[in-house]
Parts: structure tokens; C-alpha cells; sequence
């Protein structure tokens, strides 16, 4: 090969195309005196603080970012850039938002070495930035255009690819040079990445370490796993198998396989859905088809009901060796081409050439019944994933499980349609499964597609015996076939040849049109030579741009002869709104499954329409205030429930609960309730029959139910001391240290301390949490062997010793007049039917304190019984290292020796 001449004049220009922003930004600056970490070292005293050293860096081939969440002095978040090896850096009070309407002060500090963008850790009181640090989300970045000269002017724009941001982002300075602190904006940039701050705070939703709980690169996920679904053609490797076992999911009903099933059908949306908890999954381009396994064999049955599993006889093979003995699959057969993406064309060229039908692929998507156990009522993501195990175990390759991508639907359906799929079906993730068309499927096509019914042809001008165009009609709601234009593109010669044979058998005199239409379109009043009617038999695909204003379909591409469907059955395809509201999944199992016998033909929010979902629950009047003192709104502590459910749930898994409702908000009237019609808070339990004569109290057995109260205006969540295997033998003690006026809460912490005190000296561990309120709990564990008015009576008898021992301090009687400076200790909270907030609930008080679960060795820093919010109690989580109520669960202490303890003391 020649080489050009290496001359400076033809050097310069081609070096210089090839040096992208990126690469510019990695280049080391011409002089290196090392004082851009200066400042960053002199406020650091290494042989106290382990933050990394002063230590500049090479560059590596890809530009780092990182934001830690910093609980120092105050909670904000440190935004990193590296550059010339060091971390350029700003802090920002109120983190990112999605929301390019949200701009975010971002005061610039001192450079940080590039080692520090790994750094979790304390850093020791006294040292600068004293507090926890941990990395909430770090991955590359890239800048749009030269990022020093950005710096430098003010503006620098650059794209983010984290673990939690995407997209282009924005940082713009606000002040004059050579003021102490550059305060900057930061601010997301118009994308496909945005999301009104209302409908999701990326903030509230991820709030924990990245390298705790590593996530998948955001931007990076939903297109390579749309690809690896779609370019699987050598066999998948596959996992070492599972037992599967349907009976243990929630919802499975034993039944005998039914000998018929229709598939589960999707709405065409205008829209992707903006309320509720969905999955997203390729649009395949070919034949849906439900498989029944009975007997050893497979049966494949198009939508339709026609048997074709002599048309696939390698397919039905492959999917009797599932071992499955008895279900029922529901997926779409495809061919796949030289790319590994599914085509119509392909499939139907494999089924018509009757020698091709090794190359079908099954993309399996559901499973409505398996093994004896009728599925249907068990929530969508429960079915996907025994079906996954299923899959994954057999040893074929023209049987595959179809992935789902839990991502923005938006950017889903962009990498769907640049990889010329047909397009995105969205699935309500707990819905059920129903054999008719759902707004709980969605299909979001990349163009308008849909099937036509045949009512006419014209020759090919220079080819009598290929078809030139076809007369596309659909059926509407009275049954007459209506004119909906012309397809004359989309098959190849051969294709028109045969086209043109099958119609040839279908032609007739009389139009399938009505009469006397007003569409002009000259053959459907008088053909010419070259038009043909034919009976409405056959059906058509068809792609295309639009629909006209009189009801013609534009720019219209065949694709396809449609064998699975009946001509009877093609109607207009009219796209729908997405849902904005959830699916009633709580109805009577018994109202389900008769649907299901007898079929016929399912945290965002909008300011637009005045609701939000959270966890699937619609939240009415999301912007009410309910707390003045804070500005706290309804969707806030609905928010709150759903982050902070997977600590919640454990302290209220199997207790009678009671709610304590505030429908006008913090100080307006309360409402204590012990029963509530579960259908109005949907994912609420009942428990019934736990003694004889008393009504059904609620369990909350999930983030749903919890949401779903917080929906009906409920602040706090009391539960009992027992379980409701054992209703009548608690497993807790609570002592509640309540200030009278005129306590400090410096009094109340050392009331507290004597009150372990005398606990260890009856031989008994105990644990603490914050009230929420004015004071303390502290929690006894115990084994579940004695009933309420002993555990009532033991309580009573420590309260009233405290009170006799040291009576400055405590008193055994309740009432406001009886503790004035005093700590009434309340034992009343172990009597039967009596309850307690549960832990991280919320209480109806002005500031909405949470009641908190802590060490002991944090006592001295509690400042008030309400010393974290609904603002910052799962920001505390975050950076808690270990559960200070690890050893809790496993405590089952008796209370035989204390109580003789307790009485020999006197």
C-alpha cells in the first residue's frame, strides 16, 4: 500500500480529525507543576483521614466520573469529572434530576485525586468534610467539545453513562472569576433520557451505593439485550437445571389442563404507559402461536384455532423434551435472517416451501399453565420467571425464553426501531393472564402495521401473470368490509407471480365494498380491464406511514400473507391512551377464573392529570399538603412507603396492624382503625378467625398495601405484639418513655440508659428505637409462651419498680399531670388488642418523624425522639453499614428468671 508523503502540511489536518473531544480531554497539559491537588491536600491531615493521597493520575482510555452522596454537615452529593488526571469537582445540596427544568446549584471545590472516585468511608470528626461518603454512582463521561475551554468559559456540556445517568448534561457558572466559591447549574440536558421531576426523582428512587448494590450500566443495557434476543442463532448456553415447582407460587390453582385457551391479546397505545410497573419485550415479526403439552406430544395452535404442528414438526419435537407433562405456552414462531432479526417474509417463504421449517424459531413469552396448576391468576413477572427456568433447562435451540427489559420505555422502543424491529410489547408486570384484548398489553409499533382483508387486484402493467396492486379493506363494528387503498410494493417477482395465482382462484364479479361509496377511486364503481374483485378471503400485512383523512392507508409495504388469520376477524386497529390508572388485579379469584373458562373477544407522575403511581397504586391529589410545617405533600409519603418497604416489611410480616388516618392532614382530626375494606387499599390483607366473635383485622404484607394506605390518607402503621399464628402469646415487650413537660430530651436519653440498666440486671437484652414523636422505645424480644396479662402484669411491675427506685426521674402513672418533669414509662402498650408504631412508620406530628431503629451507642446523638424525617430517614439507610437490629430477629429470650429476679429485688 503507498504511504503518503509525511509532510507537516498533510500531517496536521489528518491528525487533528482524528482527535476526538474525549481523546483531547485525556491529553496531558504542556506544563505539570502539580498544584492543582494543592488545595485539596491542605485541607487534609492523611495521618488521620484514609481518603486517598494527593496523588495525580495517568489517564486511562475512558474519561471517569463519579457522585458520592456525602452525609456531612449536611446531606449533598459530590459530582466528580476526571481531567488531567485529577477529579475536576463540584457539590451539589439536592443531587441530579432527570427534569431539565430542575437546575441545581453546583458549587465548585477543589480538585480531587482520581483515586477518590472509588473512596466509601468515614471521614473522623474535626477533619475537613467530616461525615460518611459513598459512591452513589459512578461510569464514564464524555465531553461535547473541548471540555478545558468549557471550564474555562463557563459551559460545559458533556454526555454521562452511569449506572443510575444518562444522557447529555449541562454545567453552567453563575458567578463572576475570583469569587471564593463558583457557584455553577446543573442541569440535564433535552434528551431521551428526560423525565419530568414529578413523574421521577432519581434521588428518591435509587438512594443506596453503587458499589453495595451495583446496578447495569443504564444507557448500555436495553440495547445489548435487545440484541442478544434478537441475534441468538447459535445455541444459547445454557443453565445447569432447576427444580421448577408451580404450586409454590402465589395465585396457582390446581386444575385439570384445559383442552382449549386463546391468547392473551395487546391494545395498540398511542403512548408508552406512564403509570405502573411494566416490562418490556421485542414485538416479534411472525405467527403467534399457543403450544399444549399433553401426553408427551406438542400441539401448535395459531391464534386462530387451526392445528399446524404438521407444519412444524421439528419445533413440536423440540418442545416435547420441555418436560413438561401437561401446559400450556403462549409465543411467536419466527425466521430469523443473516442479522438474527426476525422477518415476516422469511417465515412465510419457510412454511409455504414446506422444506424450511427447520429454521423456525419459538420465542416463548408466557405460560398460563404448567403441570397441573392453571397460572393464570399468578402475577406476569411470577409466570416469566418459572418459565425462564423452564427454558433454560432443556438442551434445544428453536426454543427460546423471550427476555424482557425492566428500562425507560422510551429508550426500549428507540433501540427497537433502530434496529428495524417491528416494535415494543409493554406488559403489566403483576398482571394476570386473560384470554382476551388487554390494556394490560400494550404493542408500540416503530410504523403503522396491521392486517388487511383482499377485496381486489389490478395486473402488472408489463406482466399479466404477477399482481400489480391489491384493494386492502377492513371489517367495521356492522360487519361490512370497508376500502382502505392500495399496496402495490413489498414483494419480489416471484412473490407477485404467486400472489397473483392464489387470487386468481378468488376472483369474482361483485365487489366485497359496499355500494355506492364516496371514496373516488375509480374501481370501486366500475373496474377496468386490469382490476379484479375477489372473494374477502385472504389476508394481507401491511406496513405504512399513515392513515388519509378519508380512510386510506399512505405509503403502504406489503409484507405478508396472513394463513393464521380469519378474514372475518380484521378490523381497523385504533391506538388507545396507555392506562392511567391500576388494573382491579385484587378482584375474587373466583370472578377470574370464570373469565378465564369463558373469554371474551393490567413512581410517576403527571401534573397534567393531578394523580401519580407509586408501586402500582394511583395516588389522587399527589400535590396536597399534608404537613404545613415542612410542605411535605401526599406523594411524598407515598414516596417515602415505597423506598422504605424492604426494611418496613419485616416488623410488620404476619401482625395484626392498625392505621392511624389523617384525611385533612397533620393537625386536622385523626382516625385510629383497626379494620378497613381491603378493595379500597389494594395489596392489604384481612386476617380472619383469629378468635371467635371478633371482626377481620389487616396484615400489610407488602410495598403495594403500604402505598395503597399512605393513598387513603394513612400516616402511622401500629402493629401488636404478636403474630397471627399466635395472636393470644406476644413476642415483645415495648416500654414506651414518654416525657412529661418540662423534660429534656437529654433526660429522656439517660431515663432510657437506666432503663437497659435495670433490663441487663433482670438477665434481659433489649433493643431501641426512636419514637417518631417526643420520646424512646425500647423492645424486648421474647419466646411466644405466655399470654398478654402475664407479659401486662411482669411490664407493669418493672415500670413501677423504676418508679419506686428512682422517683425524680420516672413515674408509673399515666396522665399529664402525673409527669410534670417526669418519664411516665408505658407498660399499657402490652395489654391484648393494644398496639405500637411500627418501626420506619411516620407519625401524624408536625415535621412527619419517623420512628427509627438505632444502636445503643448512637443514643448520645439523638437530639429528639423525632430525630429523622420522611426527608431523611432512608437517606440514613444508605450509609448504615449493618442493621443495628441484626440480632433482634434471632433473639428468644423467656422471662422465667427475670421475673423471679424481679421479685427477689422487692
Amino acid at each position: 500500500m503507498a504511504t503518503a508523503p509525511r509532510t507537516s502540511s498533510s500531517r496536521a489536518p489528518a491528525r487533528a480529525s482524528r482527535v476526538t473531544p474525549a481523546k483531547r480531554a485525556r491529553q496531558k497539559p504542556t506544563s505539570d507543576d502539580g498544584t492543582p491537588l494543592a488545595r485539596y491536600r491542605a485541607k487534609r491531615d492523611f495521618t488521620i483521614t484514609s481518603e486517598p493521597g494527593p496523588v495525580r493520575t495517568k489517564p486511562g482510555k475512558q474519561l471517569a466520573f463519579v457522585i458520592q452522596k456525602h452525609d456531612a454537615t449536611r446531606l449533598h452529593y459530590d459530582f466528580r469529572l476526571e481531567l488531567d488526571g485529577v477529579l475536576v469537582s463540584w457539590a451539589i445540596p439536592k443531587g441530579p434530576s432527570f427534569d431539565p427544568k430542575e437546575k441545581r446549584l453546583a458549587v465548585h471545590v477543589e480538585d480531587h485525586p482520581v483515586a477518590y472516585g472509588t473512596f466509601e468511608g468515614t471521614i473522623p470528626k474535626g477533619q475537613y468534610g467530616a461525615g460518611t461518603v459513598i459512591v452513589w454512582d459512578n461510569g464514564t463521561w464524555e465531553p461535547v467539545g473541548d471540555p478545558r475551554a468549557g471550564l474555562k468559559a463557563g459551559k460545559l456540556v458533556f454526555k454521562l453513562h452511569g449506572q443510575k445517568l444518562a444522557g447529555l448534561w449541562e454545567l453552567v457558572k453563575i458567578a463572576k472569576p475570583g469569587e471564593r466559591q463558583e457557584p455553577w447549574l446543573l442541569f440535564k440536558k433535552h434528551d431521551e433520557w428526560e423525565r419530568p421531576h414529578a413523574d421521577y426523582d432519581v434521588v428518591n428512587a435509587l438512594p443506596d451505593s453503587v458499589v453495595a448494590h451495583p446496578m447495569k450500566p443504564l444507557d448500555d443495557a436495553p440495547v445489548a439485550a435487545i440484541k442478544r434476543a434478537g441475534r441468538t442463532v447459535a445455541a444459547v448456553q445454557k443453565a445447569a437445571a432447576s427444580p421448577f415447582d408451580p404450586s409454590t407460587l402465589d395465585g396457582a390453582r390446581k386444575a385439570a389442563l384445559p383442552e382449549t385457551m386463546s391468547p392473551q391479546l395487546a391494545t395498540l397505545a398511542r403512548s408508552a404507559p406512564t403509570h405502573g410497573d411494566w416490562l418490556y419485550e421485542i414485538k416479534f415479526d411472525g405467527y403467534r402461536l399457543m403450544t399444549r403439552l399433553a401426553k408427551g406430544k406438542a400441539t401448535i395452535i395459531t391464534r386462530g384455532g387451526h392445528d399446524w404442528t404438521h407444519k412444524m414438526q421439528p419445533l413440536a419435537d423440540e418442545l416435547a423434551t420441555l418436560g413438561i407433562t401437561g401446559g400450556w405456552l403462549d409465543g411467536e414462531a419466527v425466521v430469523l435472517d443473516a442479522d438474527g432479526l426476525p422477518h415476516f417474509n422469511l417465515l412465510q417463504n419457510a412454511l409455504d416451501s414446506k422444506r424450511s421449517s427447520e429454521a423456525i424459531v419459538y420465542y416463548v413469552f408466557d405460560a398460563p399453565f404448567i403441570n397441573g396448576y392453571d397460572l393464570r391468576a399468578v402475577p406476569l413477572h411470577a409466570r416469566r420467571a418459572l418459565l425462564k427456568q423452564v427454558i433454560e433447562a432443556h438442551a434445544g435451540d428453536r426454543v427460546r425464553f423471550s427476555d424482557d427489559f425492566p428500562a425507560d420505555a422510551a429508550q426500549v422502543l428507540e433501540t427497537a426501531c433502530s434496529l428495524h424491529l417491528e416494535g415494543v410489547i409493554a406488559k403489566r408486570r403483576d398482571g394476570f393472564y386473560t384470554s382476551s384484548r388487554s390494556t394490560d398489553w400494550l404493542k408500540l409499533k416503530c410504523q403503522a402495521r396491521q392486517e388487511f382483508v383482499i377485496g381486489g387486484f389490478s395486473d402488472r402493467s408489463d406482466n399479466a401473470k404477477a399482481v400489480g396492486a391489491l384493494m386492502l379493506g377492513y371489517y367495521d363494528d356492522h360487519g361490512v368490509l370497508q376500502y382502505a387503498g392500495r399496496v402495490g410494493t413489498g414483494w419480489s417477482s416471484s412473490d407477485a407471480v404467486d400472489l397473483r395465482a392464489k387470487l386468481a382462484k378468488l376472483v369474482s364479479t361483485k365487489s366485497p365494498f359496499p355500494p355506492g361509496t364516496t371514496r373516488s377511486t375509480r374501481w370501486l364503481t366500475r373496474p377496468a380491464a386490469e382490476d379484479h374483485w375477489v372473494r374477502p378471503q385472504l389476508v394481507a400485512e401491511v406496513a405504512f406511514a399513515e392513515w388519509t383523512p378519508d380512510g386510506s392507508v399512505r405509503h403502504a409495504s406489503y409484507q405478508g400473507l396472513r394463513e393464521d388469520k380469519d378474514a372475518k376477524s380484521v378490523t381497523r386497529e385504533k391506538a388507545k391512551a396507555p392506562p392511567t390508572s391500576e388494573k382491579a388485579v385484587t378482584a375474587k379469584k373466583k370472578t377470574l377464573v370464570e373469565s378465564m373458562s369463558h373469554p371474551a373477544p393490567a413512581v410517576k407522575a403527571s401534573s397534567k392529570s393531578g394523580n401519580a403511581e407509586v408501586e402500582g397504586v394511583r395516588i389522587t391529589h399527589p400535590e396536597r399538603v399534608i404537613d404545613a410545617s415542612t410542605g411535605h405533600t401526599k406523594l411524598d409519603l407515598a414516596r417515602y412507603y415505597a423506598s422504605i418497604a424492604e426494611f418496613m416489611l419485616p416488623h410488620l410480616k404476619s401482625r395484626p396492624v392498625s392505621l392511624v388516618r389523617a384525611p385533612e392532614g397533620v393537625g386536622g382530626e385523626l382516625f385510629f382503625q383497626k379494620h378497613a375494606d381491603v378493595r379500597t387499599m389494594p395489596g392489604m390483607k384481612d386476617l380472619p378467625d383469629l378468635w371467635e366473635g371478633h371482626g377481620a383485622l389487616l396484615e400489610v404484607p407488602s410495598a403495594k398495601a403500604l402505598v395503597a394506605a399512605a393513598q387513603m390518607n394513612v400516616i402511622e402503621f401500629h402493629t401488636w405484639n404478636s403474630v397471627k399464628q399466635k395472636v393470644d402469646k406476644p413476642d415483645r415487650m415495648i416500654f414506651d418513655l414518654d416525657p412529661g413537660e418540662g423534660v429534656s430530651f437529654a433526660t429522656v436519653r439517660e431515663g432510657t440508659e437506666l432503663m437497659r440498666a435495670l433490663l441487663a440486671e433482670l438477665g434481659l437484652q433489649c433493643w431501641l428505637k426512636t419514637s417518631g414523636g417526643k420520646g424512646l422505645h425500647v423492645v424486648v424480644p421474647m419466646s411466644a409462651r405466655l399470654d398478654y396479662d402475664t407479659v401486662k402484669d411482669f411490664s407493669q411491675r418493672i415500670v413501677q419498680h423504676m418508679a419506686a427506685t428512682i422517683p425524680q426521674r420516672f413515674v408509673a402513672k399515666s396522665g399529664p399531670s402525673n409527669r410534670v418533669g417526669k418519664i411516665f414509662v408505658d407498660y399499657l402498650r402490652n395489654g391484648f388488642n393494644a398496639t405500637t408504631a411500627a418501626a420506619f412508620s411516620a407519625r401524624a406530628r408536625p415535621g412527619l418523624g419517623v420512628s427509627m431503629p438505632i444502636a445503643w451507642d448512637e443514643l448520645s446523638e439523638m437530639k429528639s425522639g423525632a430525630h429523622w424525617t420522611i426527608s431523611d430517614a432512608r437517606d440514613r439507610l444508605s450509609f448504615q453499614k449493618s442493621d443495628p437490629w441484626a440480632d433482634y430477629w434471632r433473639c428468644k429470650q423467656t422471662m422465667t428468671a427475670a421475673m423471679k429476679a424481679l421479685q427477689s429485688a422487692g
